[in-house]
């Protein structure tokens, strides 16, 4: 027999428990009070950002190394700058690369890889632009499409990433057998440059549709030159310069609209398990606005970040909202101030405060912004192996959904900007020298704490501390029948610091999983510990909350 007691269910009750519980009938409890940061879905994920041709070269056959005729593809090294010389060529990396070491990525405890654009490219090295240097920007003289942001077919899988039965669905398919979903990046703004080449080269600039169809072509003319009135193959492209010789795109323009959309659907059909949008900023919001609703129509709650490259909260924000689709997006603002504290052995944890806008935001929910420290398109972080250790320990248990670039693992190429060195080849090589390095080792142990604890997904968070070298918290998660709350005890510093946390502790068993230890906790106690140099120690609370200090701070 079944019986109910106190909403508990309770098998095997004796008739006279029977008799008393009908005689003498309880109170149903309250419901749990909801305390949580977000219950968005993909916030449990953790991504690992791959450069995708720069990752490892799994099969040999889609190098194409004789591509390009006198202006070839394949491996163009530039000078050395500071003794490392990037490269502005392919070097291989394709699908096959990336699901043959799947397993690499999910050992570390990421749920999800952010790759590249893989729309095709230009299958020539870009003639025209400005020269590269080792500390240029927006420079692409000499540079061909590995990087993926050339697109001159949105419908079309570049070359140099499939291989026989392996092509963007296959690949979808099997990292989910792997355990990992695929973040795909895509853009909306602008296709392959367009312009200054000395003579017309196949691609640049154009655009092909679903069927191979020339649809639009810059003709190698300055966009103020471009006669769309006229020329129906000038309409797809605006008329004033945007970002270097890019072509960029009309959104005003239906035929745009409708042929970019219909791409994003397609990918997502193929197994996308989220967009990363590039250069956002640079479409207006209502064409943002319709393909959220177009993506949501086709994927109920399929997840979308956007990269609004600024520093102001409140030039990202509006993304953000309802009204204008309700995106993620990069942390650009707290990755600058990340930077500021992790790279600087003695910087201030106070420094982050201003930034996490946990209680009063601009922002639609901060905890749905994606975090990071670096990318391929600014220098990597330069704080040493302590330093990469202690921001990993920050990013896993904070606020947001932690991204992390590919090689971070073992501080691959640090401090390298773009053309020296930041998007070089990691290959197999790459891999096994990281597998057993102590920044790798760091990174796998907290970041499969966040794998498995709710708390450090989605719970609120509120800030005990945040001074110097020591950073205090509590994750707390109540909702839906699951309670879990988690201290979070940081010390980037040199030397072991010692806390004693009373505000806010509840009373009873609080597990430490980073160790296996626990600690009992009776009412009015405090807990007292030590957290060694670079080090962090977590305790976890699977109680309801009832501390009313506690929910007072929520």
């Amino acid at each position: 027999m079944l019986v109910v007691v106190a909403g508990i269910a309770a098998c095997g009750s004796s008739g006279d428990d029977i008799e008393r519980n009908v005689s003498e009938p309880t109170e149903p409890e309250a419901p749990l009070a909801d305390i949580y940061g977000t219950l968005e879905p993909f916030a449990a994920e953790a991504i690992y950002f791959v450069m995708t041709d720069r990752f490892v070269n799994g099969d040999p056959d889609n190098d194409h190394r004789d591509q390009g005729g006198e202006h070839p593809t394949f491996d163009i090294p530039l000078p050395e700058c500071d003794g490392v010389a990037g490269n502005i060529g392919y070097l291989g990396g394709d699908f096959r690369g990336l699901l043959d070491h799947a397993d690499y990525i999910r050992e570390m405890g990421f749920t999800a890889v952010w790759i590249t654009p893989i729309a095709d490219n230009p299958d020539q090295a870009f003639a025209g632009g400005d020269e590269i240097e080792c500390d240029s920007m927006l420079t692409d003289h000499g540079k061909t499409g590995y990087h993926g942001y050339w697109a001159t077919n949105f419908y079309q899988t570049d070359e140099h990433l499939v291989s026989p039965g392996l092509d963007f669905p296959e690949l979808t398919a099997g990292m989910a057998e792997a355990e990992l979903k695929v973040v795909l990046d895509i853009v909306g703004n602008h296709g392959s440059p367009g312009w200054t080449m000395p003579e017309p080269q196949p691609g640049f600039g154009q655009l092909f549709d679903a069927d191979g169809k020339l649809i639009a072509d810059h003709e190698n003319r300055h966009p103020n030159d471009l006669d769309p009135e006229n020329k129906p193959l000038h309409a797809f492209f605006r008329t004033e310069p945007s970002l270097a010789e890019l072509a960029s795109f009309d959104p005003d323009n239906p035929e745009v609209v409708e042929y970019l959309i219909g791409a994003f659907e397609r990918w997502v059909e193929q197994g996308a398990a989220a967009f990363r949008i590039d250069t956002m900023a640079y479409m207006p919001k209502s064409f943002w606005k319709e393909v959220s609703d177009r993506i949501g129509a086709l994927e109920p709650g399929f997840f979308m970040f956007g990269e609004v490259w600024s520093e102001d909260p409140e030039e990202i924000a509006p993304y953000t909202h309802e009204d204008n689709g309700g995106f993620s997006a990069l942390d650009f603002p707290l990755q600058g101030r990340l930077r500021e504290v992790f790279e600087d052995p003695d910087g201030d944890f106070a420094r982050l405060d201003d930034y996490l806008h946990l209680d009063h935001t601009p922002y639609r929910n901060a905890y749905e912004l994606v975090t990071f420290y670096d990318n391929h398109d600014m220098a990597r972080f330069d704080g040493g192996e302590n330093g990469l250790i202690n921001v990993h320990n920050w990013l896993f248990t904070a606020r947001g959904i932690p991204s992390v670039y590919y090689g971070s693992e073992m501080a691959f190429k640090a401090g390298r900007a773009e053309h020296q060195g930041n998007r070089n080849y990691f290959g197999v090589a790459g891999i096994e020298k990281a597998r057993h390095h102590p920044v790798r080792e760091a990174l796998t142990r907290i970041a499969r704490l966040r794998e498995n604890h709710i708390a450090l997904q989605k719970g609120r968070q509120v800030m005990l501390e945040l001074q110097g070298h020591r950073a205090a918290f509590y994750r707390v998660f109540q909702h839906d029948g699951v309670s879990q709350t988690a201290l979070v005890l940081l010390n980037k510093g040199p030397e072991p610091q010692t806390f004693s946390i009373g505000t806010g502790l509840q009373s009873g068993r609080w597990n430490a999983p980073l160790n296996g230890d626990y600690v009992d906790i009776t009412e009015g106690e405090s807990l007292d510990t030590t957290v060694p140099p670079t080090g962090i120690k977590v305790y976890v609370l699977e109680d309801p909350v009832t501390d009313p200090e506690l929910l007072g701070l929520l």
